[in-house]
């Protein structure tokens, strides 16, 4: 079976530059691109409400989507793009068509007022309980931000690619998450930006104040740690260049940080399969919505 790569779309403006990014990051992968269109029934009652009347439903269930995918094929060529309308609550329909894909594109409000709560939630949802990977996209990205700047401070998307961010716990590192940034990364011929946050154990808070340097002793142990675990990789990849960032401090923000200068994020999510719950970690959840740059939630076990 050929993988896709799938992208969820409601018509919101944020639904939509997710379909664009999933355009271009399947022209990348030289995959299909299969857009997938939920409409949640509604109770009886409300379905009579002139809002919800048969025009208002026929344009959102078929036209947005055809032209959507109309739109995605001129501007994007070569790409195959197909739309499947299904029914059923977003978050399980969505998570069920991720089955089988390559990743998952996602828009996303974060959780800046009701709408964008409600948005957010599906979200979550869907990647609490998605084993393949799922990527993020705010309304309005546009393919020149994920490039530097053109030599006159323009954006545009004829320049390099910006690194991908890796958010990366070298105590416990895992390959699905490493492996997906630097193919990403070589994928887009640039660079891996390893972003390390560790915390000094609750032992050492006393000698700080007696001994100055063993901060930087800490720091300099933890850095090679970092340096060991990405060694086979930069082997792996010799085309793609690799920063290591280690740093005092919480991860979450400073991922948040290194997202204004990337092209996309990519973080790791431990698989549980309790049914109940929205178990991303706390890592992610703070760079899902504080994060500028697309971000790649990926699971491993």
């Amino acid at each position: 079976m050929v993988r896709t790569v799938v992208a969820g779309l409601d018509g919101s403006s944020e639904s939509r530059a997710a379909a664009e990014w999933a355009a271009r990051e399947a022209k990348l992968r030289g995959l299909p691109l299969k857009i997938v269109n939920v409409w949640e029934p509604v109770p009886d009652p409300m379905a009579q409400a002139p809002l919800l009347g048969a025009e208002t439903q026929q344009h959102w269930s078929e036209r947005i989507p055809r032209e959507t995918a109309e739109g995605l094929r001129l501007r994007h060529p070569g790409v195959e793009v197909t739309v499947e309308q299904q029914t059923g609550g977003a978050a399980e329909v969505l998570t069920k068509n991720a089955e089988d894909a390559e990743l998952l594109v996602l828009g996303s409000r974060g959780l800046s007022g009701l709408g964008g709560f409600m948005v957010g939630s599906v979200g979550l949802s869907v990647i609490a309980h998605c084993e393949r990977p799922v990527v993020l996209v705010r309304a309005g990205e546009q393919a020149a931000d994920e490039h530097e700047a053109d030599p006159a401070g323009i954006p545009s998307a004829a320049t390099p690619f910006k690194p991908v961010v890796l958010g990366l716990d070298p105590h416990s590192p895992d390959d699905t998450v490493i492996g997906f940034a630097f193919e990403t990364a070589a994928r887009r011929g640039t660079g891996v930006r390893a972003v390390y946050g560790w915390n000094l154990p609750p032992y050492y808070v006393y000698g700080l104040s007696a001994d100055p340097y063993l901060h930087d002793e800490i720091a300099r142990q933890q850095a090679a740690v970092l340096t060991e675990v990405l060694k086979p990789w930069r082997q792996k990849f010799p085309d793609v260049e690799v920063t290591e960032a280690p740093a005092s401090g919480s991860a979450g923000n400073q991922l948040v940080d290194a997202a204004r200068d990337a092209c996309l994020v990519v973080v790791g999510r431990r698989v549980r399969r309790s049914p109940l719950g929205a178990h991303i970690g706390p890592v992610a959840h703070a760079v899902l919505h504080h994060a500028g740059a697309p971000v790649a939630v990926v699971a491993h076990n």
